[in-house]
């Protein structure tokens, strides 16, 4: 019941807050998305990225993808931003912004985290150089997605 709780708690913040991030949000989220990117961990792949995520309170956390020598143990950047802006007291995530090389979207582990805390997450997607290029939200990434309310 309490996870129930939780998913319907999660929607409710989603009406109230609306979910609206204005354009300058936006572009610091991309910046400091785009800044993380060169904090990243990547001896083996070389392929760095950077997210950050937007909290309900305006907190924006960045995050960079962590290699492991043991391949299966190795973070991508939205997760290591998500997990650290929970860790240090975030509650709601409005938004995140991904910085890959060459363009792309969260991987499906990503998408599945980022579903825990808000299946109407607005995803931005920036350039190398800290560019906003698109906007999308989770549910067109994750339709029909597996959540909190499935385990009730």
């Amino acid at each position: 019941m309490i996870k129930g709780t939780l998913f319907v708690s999660l929607c409710l913040i989603s009406q109230v807050y609306g979910d609206s991030v204005n354009q300058s949000q936006k572009e610091e989220l991309v910046q400091k998305a785009a800044d993380a990117r060169h904090q990243a961990y990547a001896p083996y792949s070389k392929f760095k990225v950077g997210a950050a995520v937007l909290d309900d309170k305006g907190v924006i956390t960045p995050g960079a993808n962590m290699e492991n020598a043991s391949y299966g143990l190795t973070l991508c950047a939205e997760r290591v931003a998500i997990f650290s802006a929970l860790a240090n007291g975030s509650k709601y995530i409005k938004a995140i912004a991904v910085i890959v090389p060459g363009g792309g979207t969260p991987c499906g582990a990503c998408r599945q985290v980022l579903n825990e805390f808000n299946p109407e997450l607005i995803v931005l997607y920036g350039n190398e150089e800290g560019r906003l290029v698109k906007e999308s939200n989770l549910k067109e990434l994750l339709p029909d997605a597996f959540g909190p309310h499935n385990l009730l």
